[in-house]
């Protein structure tokens, strides 16, 4: 083995904890970094996989009722390459021992033809054995056929959608109920399937594997049931190649428009794709910022150590030059030394990573289903943590290495030039009458600023990520509390699937333990400005609501007592409208019309581009009386079930659900792995926060063996001569907690920039405890550091470090 080698293997067993601190915020980095974007790779192999097998549409409409004969004009649109229709209806189901309310999808499976696009994959089960498989269960290979005919009892067989199987844990020959066009019918669970258009599964963008299901039922059973023989309301439409999406969007729009078509839409506006699309951009955000700020970190300390450490050898630098080791050779080996210690943190990163990976892959389960999702670990991903690393490394020692090998021998031999040596500026002032210790501490941190405040500068920043790392805890905790209530102060939500008479509201006021009734009505519209357009819904809300509120990111109520509209400020920046601007609002239900109504107010809210009016005033502009598609109930306590079980009874009653139920889904999985995530950030920021405190004790103590050696010669005690290098570390921390403090507040804001979509947006909310918490990790931090240094100075020397400066 070379000198040089062995000289690096006693360097790394002597700062061996050293090392291993900076190893640990490395591999943060790279845990974090590998984490998010495997996790990126794995969600868009899987649904690229899914959406090819399964021939996933590239359009999509609903109409009220169309006849097949349209489906000729609608294929001759050009830029279509095939047209596929089916039935589709919302229904409530009912589950023997389930008291929650909730909410079936049936989809129409035509016996005529089979499937040709978004088709669907048996999991478990069985087909239709009348008319033979094309695929088999659990294979892999999409199905074209339909669930079957009705048995000889009257019920239907039906595949249903993984999740909701999962959630209630049912088999094949399960049966569950429908109230299907108000008439109750059985389905038999004939197998559990996935399809492509519902990866993810759930009601208004929320995941809700309880209360929403997909069914596949037979295309004839259902069309008699809805009396729709010879008719569809669905449509999928794949696009030819090279085909421009809008214009067939718009050629759609116009076929489909006199049978109460609504605007087609593109993939991006499908609900499923729409929510895997966010959480991928959402997470190729925090696999580049967070693990971004860990290296940046990291490559800090790298400078910091590796500087002092090589200050700390100039006397040998230069009998290694004197040898005739020359300056390549010696900066190669601290290389080598700084690259030691980034790989044993690249490959813990590594593994930390593959399994962090396949924790969040589990954590998916909850909100995407694929037929195969597994982890995926790419070779470009491991080159690209290869490279960051590398990238940290050397940016965080060249300098360093550079300027001490290039002293000349006999320069590098003679001990640095001492300090300038007088009273600090607070002692010149008369401010300061501390004791001889406080004085040698500020005088200390005087004499070298720069240190100093790049000591103060690391620790902040060791402050700023643990609070970085514990804000989207606080973020959820807040979106619970507003949406939940603030804004939702009702108890039951009972909706239905077309505008009805506002007269419900004094039927539902009559059902037991009913104490408030409030209506609303939602409207499927296009918002226009100028040539800028956007899908929404308008909401029509009580003029004055209580039950149901308008409420911005900072807890405050909007009203919308005007005629013109509450608009979220997102949603106008999209539009480029201000406040009296008017809106062209095209109506995509009923009969075609345009109202130019004016933007009366702008609200930031942390969900959708949502648009309000209120109720009265919308009808008034439809000119469709007084109608509501919605009402929200208060009730008394502990009636709830009852009230659940009467809206059973009520026809028009599309659906019902309970807003503790919509709770209990949201603490379960959304704020549950929020919560995980945050927790797995904040061990990573806490790792960071040691690292840099207790390097900076450990490299001050390297740093200033000699003097304190001194000290114990001259009389100092044990006690005193601790005193005086972890009162300096002491004061840094206290410097730096403020300025951490409010350094993270300010990444926060930049975290929450980048993560804002137009699905959602976090508030930027920093609970007091946030802050306590990372004041105390790195008082904690600062604690154990002084432990271990307080024990070496009571081990030290004194003859050998005196002899360090001869």
């Amino acid at each position: 083995m070379k000198a040089l080698d062995r000289k690096l293997l006693r360097d790394l067993r002597l700062m061996w904890s050293q090392a291993i601190t900076i190893a640990l915020v490395v591999a943060s980095g790279i845990a974090g970094f590998v984490t998010t974007l495997s996790a990126i790779d794995s969600l868009e192999l899987a649904r690229e996989r899914f959406y090819a097998s399964g021939r996933f549409a590239d359009v999509f409409a609903s109409v009220k009722r169309a006849p097949d004969s349209l489906e000729a004009r609608l294929r001759a649109v050009p830029g279509v390459a095939d047209v596929q229709t089916t039935t589709e209806f919302a229904v409530r189901i009912q589950r023997a021992g389930v008291e929650d309310p909730i909410i079936g999808h049936l989809i129409g499976v035509p016996r005529q033809q089979p499937l040709r696009m978004n088709l669907v994959e048996l999991r478990d089960g069985r087909m239709n054995a009348a008319r033979g498989a094309r695929g088999t269960p659990g294979s892999g290979g999409p199905l074209q056929d339909g669930p079957g005919p009705p048995l000889p009892d009257g019920a239907w067989p039906a595949w249903v959608s993984e999740s909701f199987a999962a959630a209630h844990g049912l088999k094949p020959g399960d049966r569950l109920g429908a109230l299907v066009n108000g008439k109750f019918r059985d389905l038999q669970v004939a197998g559990i399937a996935l399809a492509p258009e519902y990866i993810f599964a759930g009601l208004w963008g929320m995941p809700d594997q309880r209360g929403f299901g997909v069914f596949w039922v037979d295309g004839t059973a259902l069309d008699a049931a809805w009396d729709m023989e010879g008719a569809f309301n669905r449509i999928a439409v794949k696009l030819a190649p090279g085909a421009s999406e809008p214009a067939v969007i718009d050629g759609l729009t116009r076929l489909l428009e006199p049978w109460g078509g609504r605007q087609a839409y593109g993939r991006k506006d499908q609900t499923s794709h729409a929510m895997l699309d966010n959480e991928i951009a959402e997470q190729r955000v925090l696999g580049s910022l967070l693990p971004g700020i860990f290296l940046a970190v990291a490559a800090f300390l790298l400078n910091v150590v590796v500087s002092r450490l090589v200050s700390t050898q100039r006397e040998q630098i230069a009998a290694l030059k004197a040898l005739g080791y020359d300056n390549g050779a010696i900066r190669a080996h601290y290389l080598k030394l700084v690259g030691a210690i980034v790989a044993g943190g690249l490959l813990l990163g590594l593994l930390l990573g593959k399994w962090l990976g396949v924790m969040m892959m589990g954590l998916y389960v909850d909100f995407f289903r694929f037929p195969v999702f597994e982890h995926v670990l790419s070779p470009a991903l491991l080159v690209v943590a290869f490279g960051l690393t590398a990238l940290t490394a050397v940016a965080g020692t060249w300098s360093a290495i550079a300027a001490t090998v290039r002293l000349a021998p006999a320069e590098a031999m003679r001990p640095p030039a001492p300090g300038r040596y007088r009273r600090t500026l607070l002692e010149r002032w008369g401010v300061l009458r501390g004791g001889t210790v406080l004085r040698m501490i500020l005088r200390q941190i005087e004499r070298r600023p720069w240190r100093t405040g790049l000591a103060v500068a690391g620790i902040a920043a060791s402050v700023a990520i643990v609070v970085m790392g514990n804000f989207f805890r606080d973020a959820i905790e807040v979106i619970v509390d507003t949406q939940f209530n603030l804004a939702m102060r009702n108890d039951v939500a009972v909706w239905t699937l077309e505008a009805t008479s506002d007269r419900a509201a004094l039927e539902l006021a009559r059902l037991p333990g009913v104490q408030q009734v409030e209506s609303s009505r939602f409207v499927d519209v296009i918002l226009s400005h100028g040539h800028r357009r956007e899908r929404s819904q308008l909401r029509g809300y009580a003029q004055y609501p209580e039950l149901y509120r308008i409420i911005d990111v900072d807890g405050r109520a909007t009203a919308p007592s005007g005629d013109g509209l509450v608009i979220t400020d997102r949603l106008a920046d999209k539009l480029g409208v201000r406040v009296g601007d008017r809106l062209q609002v095209q109506v995509l239900e009923g009969r075609p019309r345009t109202l130019s109504i004016p933007v009366d107010a702008t609200v930031r809210e942390m969900m959708g581009l949502n648009a309000y009016m209120n109720r009265v005033a919308l009808n008034r502009a439809l000119g469709d009386g007084d109608l509501s598609t919605g009402f929200v109930l208060a009730l008394e306590r502990g009636r709830e079930s009852e009230l659940l079980a009467a809206t059973r009874e009520m026809p028009r009653a599309a659906g019902a659900f309970s807003k503790a139920t919509m709770l209990r889904n949201m603490q379960e999985m959304s704020a549950r792995n929020i919560r995980i995530i945050s927790t797995v950030l904040t061990i990573f920021a806490t790792v960071i926060a040691v690292g840099v405190v207790y390097n900076n004790a450990r490299i001050a103590l390297a740093e200033r063996g000699w003097e304190l050696a001194s000290l114990r010669v001259l009389g100092f005690t044990r006690a005193e001569v601790s005193g005086l290098l972890l009162g300096e570390l002491a004061l840094m921390i206290a410097v730096a907690l403020p300025l951490g403090m409010l350094l993270g507040w300010g990444m926060v804001h930049a975290l929450v920039g980048a993560l804002k979509t137009d699905q959602f947006f976090f508030p930027v909310v920093i609970l007091p405890r946030t802050f306590a918490l990372a004041g105390l990790a790195v008082v904690a931090a600062g604690v154990g550091s002084a432990l271990v240094v307080r024990r070496r100075i009571d081990r030290l020397d004194m003859v050998a470090a005196l002899k360090t400066r001869e």
